[in-house]
């Protein structure tokens, strides 16, 4: 186009960048220089663009694009007045927050704002625009737009009228303005409204032939022909929801259908949510909060639902929970919802659910839950009922709820990133109108608004986009999807579809979708590697309770988990750069020993009686808090914060938190170590022709948004191999990383060949011997002397490369590794290494002669090239392969 490459050395300025609080993203980025162009370019001269359009996702952060809008017109065009509008108090204020008041913690600018040397202040106009403004000032109104128009329109005194607004040029932003426009036909009381509206903010426009009037909305309806002509020559930028998805800035949403009634979606949801947080806890060591949202059509069934929700949690017995337990594991199968067979199974296995009950009582207590509705049904905003600030801070560790009941108040304007749960309570009566998606247009709205990311802290980073692919299942189902829980209507089934389909809003059943036969090829059954070779993997023994004597013992580290993060809130709007986040960790030296007490005294798991089935050879609480284990006098915690944190001034609630977060993690490791088997270095044989066999496996599926050009790319899906003939499957379900690997084997396979006769890939796929004793058999376990990382689970690595010849057979054990989880499963690379470094300690059950087992370096992305490296050296003894050119597979 010549519009781009007249302007195509344009960057966005610094300027913008050093002033707001988080680094554009691209799409943010691009929509400034394409707002830059229609202002500047000789193309749009003639066309007067006054009046401009952004289509921005929900979550997308229009407010950071106005506030860099705001920045640009300031320098470039001298403007100096703004008004901000909207239809809702909620979002009016929220935005008050984001635009002018410096002290809260949702401010999107600098604290200081300074431009060409020159310090620059924002300020709250309340009244009329100042007549001589000091130049150094940005000036920005804040009016709802229903007061707006009555100012406009109605004379009183201390408003402006349209008359005052003729003194100086101003930039009107208009937010869901989606509002402010009447559909074709329709003369209802909310389409005059809305003709209303747009008179209003026309009328602004036209009193100062440089005004400009800027909209900004993530629905807009092309398909209303009033709509489309009004915008279709208005559209500067649009970044829709598929797109915003697609990129992996959102959640990936899932929908639990099931047959369940209104109280049995609300103890499972409860226990979900548990669980969502202990997974994150005792996996990765980071605290979230995870939040849940009932939706209801009507107030009067929202309030009768919280009712319900309180009776439900003050009869909850460990023999209620367990027949709950034991009756949804069946009667919700993996193939409704694999998410809630992840939970049940979770709790099912656990020996204290009466610790769970309490946990569940003390969560969800009616003090724990907000209800966002109007008790007198009256036409009150959220801020008339004093929930505004608990709803838009619901991501701090000092805000305490994990329940929202609501009916519509939150579709527009909330902002909360870590909603992982919205349950939509089914009326009584069915949905007569096989047409009418009003109701679910506004629930897809709310589907799209939940799905925002929720940042959280991992290896000491922060990420605002999805970290693990599906095949990482259980993180990614728990951490990085949104769930939306419904009972299994039809015909609201179809119509929230069809809604979903409009707004092109990728979702997918959470059930596990018809298994795909993954099969073993009729070439590779007959060869002599199938027929009579073996894999290997080293055995395991017997632990005696004597070897558990101290937390060591146990692959536990003090220092490690005695460092625990703890942020002032999830980063609310998530622009920030990982590397632009400064993290610092400070020992917490004033905790006193009562703080630890009273921890161990409110938990069932540290109670003597329980602790002892764990620790085998402890005497009594006493010894388990004396120098024979935790140690407690010499204990230090340690946490990590934002940078500016000052934890001298931490509150006893905070450092309760801190050393509850410590002993549930700890609790944890101790469950995790206390295993009774160990690896040795004795290595069994396992005849291929018995262990590997045709397996069934599933890809996750997506079943909305089909036809957008931006449908969600599958990042697990089933990969063909016919055309290799060293992989000894017909095809795998992998994602791109396992790909990857794949094709760069197959670019060197013929010199492997040249050494090799035999070279062979097999993808170890856990599904392969799914429900038989002998997926244990097929494991790696530590055997080291003194492993840096202590762990007894073993683990299967996902490939072994075969190579035979007339002297040799080996086996080399890959590990394809995301960037994401390298430091959680650095033990696993580690004993690979160990095992290359310690081939004289190897003993073999068989007497076989010319056996090597070796093991590769992590496979990602970063470090492609030195592990195919490493490859060549064991494999051909060089450096490199010789045709090892640097591809971009990635």
């Amino acid at each position: 186009m010549d519009i781009l490459h007249e302007e195509s050395g344009w960057e966005l300025p610094q300027y913008i960048i050093d002033n707001l609080k988080h680094i554009p993203r691209s799409y943010q980025s691009e929509a400034i220089r394409y707002f830059h162009y229609t202002q500047t370019s000789e193309t749009f001269k003639h066309r007067n663009p006054n009046q401009l359009m952004f289509n921005m996702a929900t979550g997308s952060g229009k407010t950071d694009l106005m506030a860099g809008l705001i920045l640009y017109l300031f320098k470039e065009k001298g403007y100096q007045n703004f008004l901000f509008t909207v239809n809702t108090n909620g979002v009016l204020s929220k935005t008050i927050d984001n635009l002018v008041n410096v002290q809260s913690d949702k401010f999107l600018f600098n604290s200081h704002i300074e431009i060409d040397g020159v310090r620059i202040s924002i300020n709250h106009i309340s009244g009329n625009f100042p007549d001589f403004p000091n130049k150094h000032d940005i000036n920005i109104k804040f009016l709802s737009i229903q007061t707006l128009t009555n100012e406009l329109f109605t004379q009183a005194e201390n408003v402006m009228s349209l008359k005052d607004y003729q003194r100086e040029k101003m930039v009107i932003l208009a937010d869901e303005a989606h509002h402010y426009s009447a559909s074709t036909k329709k003369k209802s009381k909310e389409e005059l409204e809305k003709a209303s509206w747009e008179k209003s903010l026309l009328s602004l426009l036209h009193t100062h032939t440089d005004n400009l009037l800027l909209e900004f909305t993530a629905t807009l309806d092309f398909d209303d022909e009033t709509i489309y002509e009004k915008y279709r020559d208005k559209i500067i930028y649009r970044y829709a929801l598929d797109s915003y998805i697609k990129d992996g800035f959102s959640k990936n949403v899932r929908r639990i259908q099931t047959g369940n009634s209104n109280e049995e979606n609300m103890l499972s949801v409860i226990l979900l949510s548990e669980y969502r947080r202990k997974f994150a806890l005792e996996t990765f060591g980071i605290d979230i909060k995870p939040i849940i949202l009932f939706k209801s059509q009507k107030i009067d069934a929202s309030h009768e639902a919280n009712r319900l929700f309180n009776e439900m949690i003050d009869n909850l017995t460990v023999e209620t929970l367990r027949e709950f337990l034991t009756s949804q594991s069946k009667s919700v199968p993996d193939e409704q919802s694999h998410t809630l067979q992840l939970a049940y199974q979770y709790y099912l296995e656990q020996d204290d659910l009466l610790t769970v009950v309490k946990e569940i009582r003390r969560g969800f207590s009616p003090t724990r839950i907000l209800n966002a509705n109007d008790t007198d049904n009256s036409s009150k905003g959220l801020l008339e009922t004093g929930q505004y600030q608990a709803l838009n801070s619901l991501e701090s560790p000092s805000n305490l709820y994990r329940v929202i009941f609501a009916v519509a108040k939150l579709t527009e304007g909330w902002d909360v990133l870590n909603l992982y749960d919205i349950v939509r309570i089914s009326s009584l009566g069915k949905m007569t109108d096989k047409k009418d998606t009003k109701s679910t247009n506004s629930e897809a709205q709310l589907i799209g608004r939940g799905a925002r990311y929720n940042p959280f802290p991992l290896n000491q980073k922060i990420s605002y986009q999805r970290r693990f692919d599906e095949e990482d299942e259980t993180a990614s189902l728990l951490l990085e999807t949104l769930h939306y829980h419904t009972l299994n209507e039809p015909q609201y089934i179809k119509n929230l579809m069809a809604s979903l389909d409009k707004m092109n809003l990728a979702t997918g059943t959470d059930g596990k979708n018809p298994p795909i036969e993954i099969k073993l090829k009729p070439s590779f059954k007959k060869t002599r590697i199938y027929k009579t070779g073996k894999v290997y993997y080293n055995e395991t023994e017997k632990i005696p309770d004597s070897h558990y004597k101290q937390l060591h013992n146990y692959g536990i580290e003090i220092s490690k988990i005695a460092t625990i993060p703890y942020f002032k809130s999830t980063y609310e709007t998530g622009y920030l750069t990982a590397e632009s986040i400064e993290l610092k960790t400070s020992q917490l030296r004033e905790i006193d020993i009562r703080y630890f007490k009273k921890s161990i005294s409110r938990s069932n798991f540290f109670r003597f009686s329980n602790l002892k089935k764990y620790l085998p050879n402890l005497k009594s609480i006493e010894d388990f808090l004396g120098e024979n284990w935790l140690d407690l006098q010499n204990l230090v915690l340690s946490v990590i914060t934002e940078k500016e944190t000052i934890v001298e001034d931490f509150s006893a609630i905070k450092k309760l938190k801190i050393v509850d977060n410590f002993f549930n993690l700890l609790s944890s490791k101790i469950k995790a170590g206390y295993r009774k088997e160990r690896g040795t270095n004795r290595f069994i044989g396992y005849s291929i022709s018995e262990y590997l066999a045709d397996y069934p496996k599933r890809v996750p599926n997506y079943d909305t948004a089909k036809h957008s050009n931006s449908f969600i790319e599958q990042n697990v899906s089933n990969i063909s191999f016919e055309k290799f003939d060293f992989f000894a499957y017909q095809s795998a379900i992998i994602n791109r990383n396992k790909e990857n690997l794949v094709n760069a084997i197959a670019n060197h396979v013929d010199e492997l060949k040249e050494k090799y006769g035999d070279v062979f890939l097999i993808r170890m796929d856990e599904n392969m011997l799914k429900g038989t004793n002998k997926i244990e058999q097929l494991k790696l376990h530590q055997f080291e002397k003194n492993p840096r990382e202590l762990t007894f689970s073993g683990f299967q690595p996902d490939f072994i490369l075969l190579l035979q010849n007339k002297d040799y057979y080996l086996q080399i054990f890959i590990e394809p590794k995301g960037e994401q989880l390298v430091e959680k499963d650095r033990w696993k690379e580690e004993l690979l290494s160990y095992i290359n470094d310690h081939q004289e300690e190897l003993i073999f059950e068989d007497e076989v002669d010319g056996v090597i087992i070796k093991g590769l370096k992590f496979y990602n992305k970063e470090n492609s090239e030195q592990t195919l490296n490493q490859l060549a050296q064991i494999a051909l003894e060089k450096s490199q392969f010789w045709g090892n050119i640097r591809m971009n597979l990635f």
